[in-house]
């Protein structure tokens, strides 16, 4: 390799990481991609590239969508961080820790995209990627590109922490909470969307529940677990910790809501990771 290629790659090294993290919501795995893709310029004949800058922009674009396809048979969260703050109302401070987590929460809204959506949205809107481009990474038309971003794009606006109004988002979700804890599960079924996703990180790692039915059973269950609770914010998103009698936390629930129905959940139930976070103190 030239040295000039070498040092155009480290130019371009915190883009690539930019674009890999947005789309696979973790630090490590983009760092993987951005390795990857450092090993097959390494292999290139430079002769070959006109553009290097668009070059490795498709070559991070088509080692990512493999990483999401492979999500798509075995189901995990792509996200890897939780920020919670305290949700006590309409203050200027909530609006302000909203605002500092919208980069999470738009984690969490990329992640109920398909892997397809998701590279022509962080692409084109993102990173301003020319959808003919796009296209030869997905191996579609540029006008496919384009239906794909605008479906992604209507479904980012959809469930945009900053777009929809919070207290009906919270309306939704104590409406959740009250089904769980009577064990009303004809009331959860009202609130939670059909095709609804549920990924729990446990001791014994991330556990996918997928359907209105299966996870209205889990909740239905475990309505009466917890002694304590108070309503925060996840990333941005409407959620709530949970405390067992003596001060432990129990569990930390995040909740994505679009267009009154709950689409998706996570929850965080691993003792040692609930030691790592900063939570609020119980109410």
């Amino acid at each position: 390799m030239s040295d000039v290629m070498a040092e155009t790659f480290q130019t371009q090294r915190d883009r690539l990481h930019a674009v890999a993290y947005r789309m696979l919501g973790s630090h490590a795995d983009a760092e993987d991609v951005v390795q990857e893709a450092w090993l097959r310029l390494s292999r290139q004949d430079a002769a070959t590239i006109h553009n290097l800058g668009g070059w490795l922009t498709t070559v991070v674009g088509r080692i990512s969508l493999d990483v999401l396809r492979s999500r798509q048979v075995r189901p995990e969260a792509s996200y890897e961080e939780f920020v919670v703050t305290a949700d006590d109302g309409p203050a200027p401070e909530d609006d302000v820790a909203l605002a500092d987590s919208v980069g999470l929460a738009l984690l969490v809204v990329l992640d109920s995209l398909g892997p397809g959506e998701r590279l022509a949205f962080v692409l084109h809107d993102l990173f301003a990627v020319p959808f003919e481009q796009i296209g030869q990474i997905l191996g579609r038309s540029t006008d496919a590109a384009k239906m794909l971003a605008s479906r992604a794009r209507k479904k980012v606006r959809a469930t945009d922490p900053l777009a929809v109004v919070r207290r009906e988002r919270r309306e939704v979700v104590q409406a959740f909470l009250a089904a769980a804890r009577h064990g009303d599960f004809e009331g959860l079924l009202r609130v939670l969307d059909p095709e609804v996703k549920l990924t729990a990180h446990t001791p014994g790692g991330v556990v996918v529940t997928l359907g209105a039915t299966e996870v209205a059973a889990g909740a239905k269950l475990g309505g009466g677990t917890a002694t304590r609770g108070r309503p925060v914010l996840v990333n941005g998103l409407p959620g709530i910790v949970s405390w067992r009698e003596d001060g432990t936390p129990l569990s930390v629930v995040a909740f994505t809501v679009v267009d009154g129905r709950i689409t998706d959940i996570a929850v965080v139930v691993d003792p040692a990771r609930l030691a790592s976070m900063d939570l609020p103190d119980p109410e």
